[in-house]
């Protein structure tokens, strides 16, 4: 192992893209599965969005990203992922990536919900993400600088002043530490932690565990975004997504009647996806059934993916409205870092949807979570070869959380996951936030690291005391100004500890109530 070495976490289209852009300098990327499987960037149904149309500006693109981001996107990050975006097309392109093109040989551009022009760059329809995913796959399976090894990180080595200096995994042969220069986080978001979500169930926040554990401050965690349209299908796993963009060609959603969910809501089936998820959110929680009408599209030549799970679901999108519910999508929260993908700890950086880069704010723009991954993994592979090199040497792992075994652990996810979606979901309310903030904790202290991935989020989510974006609060539903939050694991504890610290001094009065 040389002292050059760089260490990356996750084979997604963010580890991958890092990787990459890291050559020549030796990597190890770090997945727990073999090169593309289990990561979420292959069930990217949306696209790249890129301001390559002629009516299209960079300007525009980071315009939108800021409206959607409901006033807590920085605009100086979404400039810059904005005017990267059309180069990063071409080094796709350059990589052997093919994207559809029209009949005049140009891009096909898709249009997604909330941008003000067609700027949806896809591959294979409704395949991007698979497509994107086998690209960069492929590539980093034939470059010399890169190392794969097949483990699960359990904690990242710090020295004696708290720099990260490698990576602590369980791999097949036993525990192993990979000393490094330096450790990039790319694991993806938490969708895994709420009972319905389109994410794969690995999804689970590792990375953020790891980095907090670590001491890594995190930012804007209590931000979850809920897509609309999963498939509403009986399943113990992940719904399939319906993706947005056949919103963008013309679908509508309806009521078992066939009237207009959206009618009277501004931007209608192109509003934020926040609206959209809690105007369905509103009916179901009446009992009513919601549906996507895309039978004036011919999905099965333009959406061959949805096609597919529809299928699968013996569901036909030709001749009847697909049954469709919000479920946990991504997380704009993560590890906080700056415009070069810096954590709050020396030798730690951060990309894709583990991080939090200022982009999203609030609420994701439709496609850009594929862009803002590929632009700061550039942007931290330069960082990381100007940055001083640091010995590679011997550090020390945080104390390891309380060891549970395998059926509990299990059976704790399961009640995470009921928590996560009753407490932590798309609308929330003081009561069910302490709850869970509560149980969470207990779980944590007990080894669980789902659940400090939730206590996080959940801690968060009870400290905002308004409603914005990604975050809806039904006892607070207007808004203060706009702010983020930063979170650490301590302060996360803390907050439980005072909750309970309540509960005991206003129990005994309680008591008294009652004996009256």
């Amino acid at each position: 192992m040389t002292a050059d070495r760089v260490v990356v976490v996750g084979a997604g289209v963010a580890g991958l893209a890092t990787a990459l852009r890291l050559a020549p300098l030796p990597v190890t990327l770090v997945t727990a599965a073999p090169l593309g499987e289990e990561t979420a960037t292959a069930w990217a149904q949306g696209g790249i969005a890129a301001a390559i149309g002629p009516d299209d500006a960079p300007a525009l693109h980071a315009a939108d990203t800021l409206a959607a981001g409901a006033g807590l996107s920085d605009a100086g990050i979404a400039q810059i992922v904005a005017e990267a975006g059309p180069g990063l097309v071409d080094w796709l392109v350059g990589l052997g990536l093919a994207f559809d093109r029209g009949p005049d040989g140009a891009p096909a551009l898709g249009l997604e919900a909330a941008h003000s022009r067609r700027r949806i760059v896809k591959a294979g329809g409704d395949a991007t993400g698979a497509a994107v995913l086998r690209t960069l796959a492929r590539a980093a399976a034939a470059c010399p600088s890169i190392t794969v090894t097949v483990g699960r990180a359990t904690a990242l080595a710090q020295d004696g002043e708290g720099r990260v200096t490698g990576l602590v995994l369980r791999t097949d042969r036993g525990a192993l530490e990979l000393p490094a220069r330096a450790v990039v986080l790319a694991t993806g978001g938490l969708g895994g932690l709420y009972r319905s979500t389109t994410n794969p169930t690995g999804a689970v926040g590792a990375g953020l565990v790891l980095a907090a554990r670590a001491g890594a401050v995190l930012r804007d965690v209590e931000f979850v975004q809920f897509h609309p349209t999963a498939i509403a299908i009986r399943t113990d796993g992940p719904l399939p997504l319906a993706t947005e963009a056949l919103r963008g060609e013309g679908a509508v959603l309806v009521d078992a009647a066939g009237g207009r969910v959206m009618a009277g809501i501004a931007g209608a089936e192109l509003a934020p996806r926040d609206v959209v998820a809690r105007a369905i959110a509103r009916r179901t929680g009446r009992g009513e059934a919601v549906f996507l009408d895309a039978r004036r599209i011919d999905v099965a030549r333009r959406f061959p993916t949805v096609a597919a799970l529809c299928r699968a679901a013996g569901l036909d999108p030709a001749a009847a409205p697909i049954p469709v519910r919000p479920a946990a999508h991504y997380h704009m929260g993560g590890i906080r870092v700056d415009g070069h993908g810096r954590s709050t700890l020396p030798g730690l950086w951060a990309c894709g949807e583990v991080a939090a880069t200022g982009l999203h704010g609030a609420n994701r723009l439709a496609s850009n979570s594929l862009l803002e991954a590929m632009a700061f993994a550039e942007r931290i592979a330069a960082d990381i070869r100007d940055s001083k090199r640091a010995a590679a040497g011997a550090g020390r792992a945080p104390e390891p959380l309380p060891a549970s075994d395998a059926l509990p652990e299990i059976r704790d996810l399961q009640e995470i996951r009921d928590l996560m979606e009753a407490g932590v979901g798309l609308v929330r309310d003081e009561a069910g936030l302490a709850r869970a903030v509560s149980r969470l904790a207990a779980l944590a202290r007990a080894g669980s690291a789902e659940a400090v991935a939730g206590l996080l989020v959940a801690a968060a989510a009870l400290a905002r005391r308004e409603s914005r974006g990604g975050h809806w609060r039904a006892d607070h539903p207007g808004q203060q100004a706009p702010r983020s939050t930063d979170i650490t694991l301590t302060q996360a504890f803390a907050t439980a500890d005072a909750l309970a610290t309540a509960d005991a001094v206003a129990r005994p009065s309680s008591l008294v109530e009652a004996t009256r």
